[in-house]
């Protein structure tokens, strides 16, 4: 396979369980997973980094919330809190990879791109919130939350509660050209922070903010097969896929089609606050001609990118003609 690769890794990747979320936290976090990519870009490879901002982008809302409607400071819409975390994480991320890329004789090689996906004012996901954003909080904590503030909040993968907004789904990449471009002059970009920044197009050209948050893998698949690359990788919390996951029978997955992906799907396996939106992704990205999906944790990449772990999801056969 051709060396270029989307990266896509989850914003919790920077604020570990148990961890308060710090940026001295996050700077760690960061250099350990920038060391894995840089490791790869010595090896030839091109890539891509995206990343999550729930996390980032929930503290960014309780900050301005915090503060009161008396306090001279202006509150921040949702749009604006994406824009701001895609500045912060790049920021982090970026001085990150130029310093390992440094430390293996590539110095200057990482340019970050604020990005902006398109999507639709009608889509229905402005209705139905689904997102988590923000930390996690006691059931007691998002009843609360629920009664004074109106939130939408939703159980999340039996480790709390966390707030949920809508999360439409993305159209187009505003800046792919641009994003094209700087790969093909040998830098390695950060982009589709957060999923990016959610606009809808007015006219041709013309874009407007809106209130919501991208879910990342799928702005990834976008951008992934509108740049054409052959691999697309979603970073997760355990270096393999599992169907009946924590159950007696649980089964890990090393490699499936799209048409097992999507039975998995419809079965239930993949629940959305969880590895439904990845396996989605995947899907939606080998069917815009990706060769090859690989979901795995970040400290796992070069193990899993050298097929010793990791879950490979792939196109399905073609059909020999008689």
């Amino acid at each position: 396979m051709e060396r270029r690769a989307v990266i896509a890794i989850g914003g919790n990747a920077l604020i570990l369980d148990g961890q308060k979320g710090t940026i001295a936290e996050q700077y760690q976090n960061a250099r350990e997973t920038s060391r894995h990519i840089a490791s790869l870009v010595k090896e030839g490879w091109s890539v891509v980094l995206t990343h999550g901002n729930g996390p980032q982008v929930g503290f960014i809302l309780l900050r301005s919330e915090l503060v009161g409607d008396t306090a001279p400071v202006p509150a921040l819409s949702l749009e604006m809190c994406v824009a701001d975390s895609q500045g912060g994480i790049g920021h982090i991320l970026g001085q990150a990879l130029l310093n390992e890329l440094a430390a293996r004789g590539e110095p200057d090689r990482v340019a970050c791109i604020l990005t902006h996906t398109v999507v639709a004012a009608s889509d229905p996901a402005f209705g139905d919130p689904t997102k988590p954003i923000g930390p996690y909080y006691t059931e007691a904590e998002a009843n609360r939350k629920r009664e004074r503030q109106g939130w939408s909040i939703v159980e999340d993968a039996g480790r709390g509660y966390r707030r949920v907004v809508a999360s439409p789904r993305p159209l187009r990449i505003v800046e792919t050209a641009q994003i094209k471009s700087l790969v093909e002059g040998g830098f390695i970009v950060i982009a589709v922070g957060g999923g990016g920044i959610p606009v809808v197009e007015e006219s041709p050209g013309s874009y407007r903010g809106v209130e919501a948050v991208i879910d990342k893998d799928r702005a990834s698949a976008l951008l992934a097969a509108s740049l054409g690359v052959p691999l697309l990788v979603l970073s997760t919390g355990v270096e393999q896929v599992a169907v009946h996951f924590r159950r007696p029978d649980q089964r890990w997955l090393e490699r499936i089609t799209v048409s097992e992906a999507k039975q998995y799907l419809e079965e239930g396996e993949f629940p959305k606050g969880s590895m439904g939106p990845k396996v989605e992704a995947a899907v939606s990205f080998l069917e815009r001609g990706g060769q090859e999906v690989l979901i795995t944790t970040p400290a796992a990449l070069e193990r899993a990118i050298a097929g010793e772990t990791g879950t490979r999801i792939v196109p399905d056969p073609v059909p020999l003609r008689v």
